[in-house]
């Protein structure tokens, strides 16, 4: 007998998301060999007072009902949105979940009139930076960053 499709939903953060949105960005972290920043602890720690009440949003990736992705949109001063945090489970690889997490990202920013998508990354994340060109990203120059790790600027405009 076949096994079923696993059900997957992209789901906005709950309460009970808080371990599983830590531990998902924790351990890409760790596993590409960075630090854990002063601004990762903040939105880690705190994901309700340093993303949520500040206008933002956090969209769980659920397979069969357990948490196995995640992205975050922060608010931007200019009305536009920063795609953050974006893990998935290894063992979750492979079912498109960054670009339906991209999707949701999109989808509520242009419901809140933002001009863009922006994002910061490591050129080291080359599966990474590939979806969000396919997805329509490109390039930006340098700019101050809170993160050391930040050498690759990204921005999708509406």
């Amino acid at each position: 007998m076949p096994t079923p499709d696993p059900v997957i939903i992209i789901a906005p953060y709950r309460p009970d998301h808080a371990s599983a949105w830590r531990s998902l960005n924790e351990d890409w972290l760790v596993a590409g060999g960075y630090a854990l920043e002063a601004k990762d602890q903040l939105v880690l720690g705190d994901p309700e007072g340093a993303i949520l009440s500040k206008g933002g949003h956090i969209f769980i990736a659920e397979r069969d009902g357990a948490p196995v992705g995640c992205c975050s949109l922060m608010a931007m001063d200019d009305g536009g949105y920063e795609v953050g945090k974006m893990a998935v489970l290894a063992a979750a690889r492979g079912l498109n979940l960054g670009y339906r997490l991209l999707e949701a990202c999109e989808a509520t920013a242009r419901a809140a009139g933002a001009p863009r998508l922006y994002l910061e990354t490591n050129r080291a994340q080359t599966h990474a930076i590939a979806l969000y060109r396919r997805f329509g990203f490109t390039d930006l120059p340098p700019r101050p960053s809170p993160y050391a790790r930040a050498d690759t600027w990204m921005e999708k405009r509406f």
